[in-house]
């Protein structure tokens, strides 16, 4: 298990280097600059553009400026950003813990509908729970975050005026029922999402285990049904559900974009939408930093955790 680790995050350093340097490169290829839009801005000299240009290192090749930035990576500085000149990590340690609240919790609770709802949807076939499990599906598929979350903002914030429309916290109060209050309607809008996904592989799972000779071995030796279920239908459907919850997480930890923004949730999303709009390739490429991690460490966890769930299958 030891060496298995060891391998994978070797394998890691080369992966990561692929993944900044494809975004690196398309990002520098992409129209505009910083130094591009100061001068939209206002009129400058070409002197200053030349500073400017050297500032930011845009007068060096790509090549060039891609090797300084990931030394830099590799001592700890992600640059400065160019919209507030302030240090990248600085900028994405202020925003990473909104996004880990609202992304976790709304995780966690999708995990503790989807599993119980998927199972009951496929050991109870044409129930209610089925049918309740094929409209979390259809609804999570079809309906858009910005749509749903429009609709969240009209009943409950203007119409009813129950809770909060925008950002974490109101005025100056920033206690924890004030930031529950403005948490709940992101939460139930990424909960809709991602509840389809998981009720759907959940159901589809059991659906193919709930046949096999074990299970059927399990219920001639008299065991309770739900000992059955737990124990030897749910365990061994549990791994694609895994995978599905595993390829989710990067896209949680780059942060619910859609959803940060319609309500002004002040995560790494939001972030990355107005780091683009203002051509901040530092803060880009240090948020693409958490996402290729996020990814790599997901990725690990996910193969120990076949080990786990399916003793079958050796790692080393």
């Amino acid at each position: 298990m030891g060496k298995y680790i060891l391998k994978r995050l070797l394998l890691a350093i080369p992966t990561f280097i692929i993944i900044t340097a494809v975004v690196y490169f398309l990002s520098s290829k992409a129209p505009g600059n910083p130094v591009d839009l100061i001068k939209a801005a206002g009129n400058i000299t070409p002197e200053m553009e030349a500073q400017l240009r050297h500032q930011y290192g845009l007068d060096q090749p790509v090549i060039i400026r891609y090797l300084k930035w990931l030394g830099g990576i590799f001592t700890g500085n992600m640059g400065l950003s160019s919209r507030t000149n302030q240090p990248v990590a600085d900028l994405i340690a202020q925003r990473i813990g909104p996004t880990l609240l609202l992304t976790v919790t709304s995780l966690i609770i999708s995990l503790l509908i989807a599993i119980p709802l998927g199972v009951m949807a496929a050991v109870k076939p044409y129930s209610v729970w089925d049918h309740l499990s094929s409209f979390f599906s259809f609804l999570g598929a079809a309906a858009p975050n910005f749509f749903v979350a429009l609709i969240l903002v009209y009943i409950f914030a203007i119409k009813l005026g129950w809770l909060p429309s925008m950002g974490m916290t109101t005025g100056g109060a920033s206690g924890p029922l004030d930031v529950i209050r403005h948490l709940v309607l992101p939460v139930i809008v990424m909960v809709i999402q991602l509840l389809g996904t998981f009720v759907k592989q959940t159901r589809g799972s059991m659906l193919d285990v709930i046949n096999e000779e074990y299970v059927k071995t399990a219920r001639a030796k008299g065991l309770k049904e739900n000992k059955v279920v737990i124990r030897h239908i749910l365990r061994n459907a549990l791994i694609p559900i895994v995978s599905t919850v595993g390829m989710t997480i990067p896209l949680l930890v780059g942060g619910a974009t859609v959803t940060e923004q319609v309500f002004a949730w002040p995560g790494m999303g939001s972030l990355l939408i107005l780091s683009i709009s203002q051509r901040d390739y530092n803060t880009i490429m240090g948020i693409t930093i958490v996402i290729a991690i996020a990814v790599l460490v997901s990725s690990l966890l996910i193969d120990l955790l076949y080990a786990y769930l399916d003793p079958r299958i050796r790692l080393d």
